[in-house]
């Protein structure tokens, strides 16, 4: 169960099968099912501090506000914080999963600092984008008061 910690914002996803959301997101990418309703469908999902809800279109009560095409999800990318995101990366790899984008070190300005990450982009089953990442650390982008 859940227990107290409950995310104000806990994106469900629509997927064509469920049985292959549930491989890709916990037996590849290391999410636990923390509830589940099987009559619906539905999957609530979580690792760590990210909660995902995963539901079969076309069974339960799917709310769809647009035709449902591939890539799902388009503008959207999902980041999700992890341990070791080159770990993961690999891990996919080695499971046959093409990255969107490659592992990279990337340095986010966020406003008197920079914010460093590792991190990669992967589609799940559906072609939702997922940016996997670990934080590197921060360096400061203050002036130093050296000329």
């Amino acid at each position: 169960m859940l227990g107290i910690f409950q995310p104000a914002l806990v994106p469900e996803l629509l997927v064509a099968s469920l049985d292959s959301s549930i491989e890709f997101w916990c037996g590849l990418c290391g999410f636990k099912i923390s509830y589940s309703r099987p009559d619906e469908r539905f999957v609530y999902i979580v690792l760590g501090s990210a909660h995902l809800m995963l539901e079969e279109a076309g069974v339960g009560r799917n709310w769809i506000t647009g035709r449902l095409e591939r890539p799902l999800g388009r503008g959207v990318n999902l980041q999700i914080a992890v341990s070791d995101s080159a770990a993961l990366a690999n891990a996919l790899h080695q499971a046959g999963v093409e990255l969107f984008m490659q592992p990279e070190t990337k340095w986010y300005d966020v406003g008197e600092a920079e914010a460093g990450v590792q991190q990669f982009l992967v589609q799940d089953p559906d072609g939702y984008l997922i940016r996997f990442q670990s934080p590197v650390g921060r360096r400061s982008t203050a002036p130093t008061g050296d000329s």
